[in-house]
């Protein structure tokens, strides 16, 4: 991982939709700045990433939907991680996942960081 890495570490989603859009809004901000983000997905973030679920999302002006931030961010080339055991703990399976989406381990993440990723948390 290089020195331009970024890592969005969200937990939230339908618990704090603040939180939620906020963490996307910084990882879109992220790869404008040419970083090679990642966003990592946990607890109640990893609805963000099963279909259906983050068109729920919508904190209203000035902010853009959940939806279209995500959409925005993959097509960009952003990376999304999903917490395998918090998809587990809310039956979503690989196949619920969103375009862009794929299961991980907390060691993924753990290398990512330790490979000198800067890392935000929501």
């Amino acid at each position: 991982m290089s020195a331009k890495a970024f890592c969005v570490s969200l937990t939230n989603a339908h618990s704090n939709p603040d939180n939620a859009t906020v963490g996307l809004v910084v990882a879109n901000a992220a790869i404008g700045c040419d970083k090679e983000t990642t966003l990592f997905l946990s607890c109640d973030g990893a609805w963000l990433a099963k279909r259906g679920e983050a068109e729920k999302i919508v904190l209203g002006s000035p902010f853009v939907p959940a939806k279209e931030l995500l959409d925005k961010f993959v097509a960009a080339g952003g990376k999304i991680l999903v917490c395998a055991p918090c998809m587990k703990k809310r039956d979503i399976t690989e196949a619920d996942l969103i375009e862009g989406a794929a299961p991980a381990g907390g060691a993924t993440l753990v290398e990512i960081l330790a490979d000198g990723a800067a890392c935000v948390s929501y």
